[in-house]
């Protein structure tokens, strides 16, 4: 079977038959040898040379290989390294790049599947490698039915692409192409996605394409080209996405968007750092990463949606009215100011928010706080406007991998502010219009951290621990503060969840909370209606009012941050509550919230649920 990107294929290994074709791209050399292997990946069966071509080119074809075919490539007698475009990695990003066998195809049974939409997505971020004991897909696979019984309708899965050692968190991918052998490669991953679809839930996978990791990145040793210093990121030069010879580097990002929605069955991505993907070019690499990848599934909804820190509306509009065309966009101004109220952290990023009422109210009316005013960290305008857009096309969460990973001890939010806060927020996070993100184990408010882990080589590992340390010296919150060591094999560890603990208390309590949420989320009128004009929310005193009407139907969350609060919801009769956080079965204690017909009454942190069935 042709995939499409076999067909459109300009670099790395393809298949025709029995004929195998190598292509590289090396414009500064003048002589490649593609070396291939036996079954073992280190005994050198011959060496192929490559013919050069227009364009920096080299283009070899071995005949008569039906089998696995084993290979690395030689430039200018240099290497061999491993082809950074191949398709799977069996034995590590330094080891043997691999073509599959003739015949080695997948059999798909999701023609039904319709894909993701923006507008029915509710999100549980994933890191496979620590969402189970055995850190596999098909490990993964026992606890879709879990999943989806919850009202999750994507599981958004942290970066794949081949890592160095043998965990991570992604982010140091330096094979883009290959899905992680750590997980259980490429038909490992076919395997948890055709189990998906099968239960009705979509996969996303977070790309990153703003930086390679550090070690195993072999780009250069085939062309400088790559990279450019005109540009430069966190992680040093940018990848040039608009330079004179940009278009070989544009085509091959396309071409790994393309490759996951197509021949992975992929509903969407999710851009790592969208901010600092940086382009000059009249059109830029995300519009034409977001046209690809939605043409590789013509029968599919696919969604493409960004993170990104700016609060840059042009990222969701359409290219016909100046914007990039994605589907979404993280906004975290949500989480930064819920975190501030509740848990009271202030400094870095937190210390440009409030964390009131009011300053979270106006965030749900506006879908980020930060709408050009000038930081209060930086002095700089941050933001853009975003009354007009669509509420889903902005996702919230209260905490996420960065959120939790980026702090000193990965400790969740439920470690800082407890069950009656983590209840509360949880309330106006899935009872809002923006679309929702869950990070594993969150609905049950698991005890296991997740913090930042590598398995770096001892020397590139040693500066790793050493930078994660100093990082942190600074931080006044986190003083004394024993930062655990990312190379420890008991860091990764100690990152496992525990799914039997969901079904005992207190865990099964807030577990039990989540789906009443996301059951209420699917199943009430009032918030099938996810657009503007359809919902308000104000402040009251200490109190975030958020009141959704639709189907001839009107819901009211109320969450108290602290302290109490008197909340009137007159106007309208009929009211009567559905859910309250401090009810038993969820793990309250009761007596925090109370309601008299016509006003709320609610102790902070907790969060009370009502319904009117009075028209609009």
């Amino acid at each position: 079977m042709t995939t499409l990107t076999d067909a459109a294929l300009h670099l790395g290994a393809r298949r025709t038959g029995i004929t195998v074709h190598f292509r590289v791209w090396a414009p500064e050399h003048r002589q490649v040898e593609v070396v291939l292997y036996e079954a073992d990946g280190t005994s050198e069966r011959r060496t192929v040379t490559a013919q050069a071509m227009p364009d920096g080119l080299f283009e070899a074809a071995v005949h008569g290989e039906p089998g696995r075919v084993l290979y690395k490539v030689s430039v200018d007698g240099a290497g061999p390294y491993p082809d950074p475009f191949s398709r799977r990695q069996p034995f590590g990003v330094h080891g043997a790049s691999e073509l599959p066998a003739l015949g080695d195809v997948f059999e798909w049974s999701d023609d039904a599947f319709a894909g993701a939409r923006m507008d029915a997505l509710v999100l549980y971020e994933v890191h496979v490698g620590t969402a189970t004991p055995e850190g596999t897909f098909d490990a993964l696979i026992g606890r879709l039915d879990d999943i989806a019984a919850l009202g999750v309708t994507a599981i958004e899965l942290m970066p794949l692409a081949s890592f160095p050692g043998r965990w991570n968190w992604g982010y140091d991918g330096v094979c883009l192409f290959a899905p992680s052998e750590a997980y259980g490669g490429p038909d490992g991953l076919r395997r948890l996605v055709a189990a998906a679809h099968a239960r009705g839930v979509a996969v996303i996978v977070d790309a990153v394409y703003n930086h390679l990791g550090p070690d195993g990145n072999y780009l250069r040793c085939f062309t400088e080209h790559w990279f450019t210093a005109r540009h430069q990121t966190p992680w040093g030069e940018a990848l040039d996405f608009d330079g004179p010879r940009a278009s070989m580097v544009r085509e091959a990002f396309c071409q790994n968007a393309e490759m996951w929605i197509h021949d992975f069955h992929i509903d969407g991505l999710r851009l790592d750092a969208t901010h600092a993907i940086v382009d000059d070019s009249a059109r830029h690499i995300l519009a034409d990463i977001a046209e690809r990848a939605r043409a590789a599934a013509p029968r599919r909804s696919v969604v493409i949606i960004a993170e990104d820190e700016r609060n840059e509306r042009r990222l969701v509009l359409a290219e016909a009215a100046g914007g990039l065309g994605l589907d979404g966009v993280w906004a975290d101004d949500f989480h930064h100011a819920m975190r501030r109220a509740f848990a009271g952290d202030s400094e870095g990023y937190f210390a440009a928010f409030d964390g009131s009422a009011a300053e979270i109210a106006d965030i749900v009316e506006h879908g980020w706080r930060y709408r050009g005013q000038k930081s209060r960290v930086t002095g700089a305008p941050r933001g853009t406007a975003s009354i007009d857009l669509p509420p889903s096309h902005l996702v919230f969460c209260i905490q996420n991998h960065d959120q939790i990973g980026n702090r000193a001890a990965g400790d969740r939010l439920g470690h800082a502010v407890g069950a009656d806060a983590q209840r509360a927020m949880a309330a106006l996070l899935l009872l809002c219009p923006y679309t929702p993100l869950l990070f594993m184990g969150e609905d049950w408010a698991a005890a296991e951290p997740f913090q930042y882990f590598t398995d770096h080589n001892p020397e590139l590992g040693k500066l790793v621990t050493e930078g994660r340390r100093r990082e942190f010296a600074a931080w006044a919150s986190f003083a004394g503060t024993a930062v655990p060591d990312p190379q420890a094999p008991e860091t990764v560890q100690r990152c496992r969840l525990d799914w039997a603990a969901r079904e005992r208390s207190p865990h099964a309590a807030m577990l039990a909370w989540y789906r009443a949420l996301l059951s209420l989320r699917r199943k009430h009128p009032a918030l099938h209606e996810r657009v503007r004009g359809t919902f308000e929310a104000r402040a009251v005193g200490d109190a975030v009012v958020l009141e959704r009407r639709g189907g001839g139907q009107r819901l009211a969350c109320v969450v108290g941050i602290h302290g109490e609060c008197q909340v009137d919801l007159g106007g309208l009769a009929g009211w009567r509550p559905l859910l309250a956080s401090d009810d038993p079965r969820f793990g309250g204690s009761g007596g925090a919230t109370s309601f008299d017909g016509a006003r709320a009454s609610i102790r902070g942190p907790a969060a009370l649920v009502l319904e009117s069935g009075a028209g609009d």
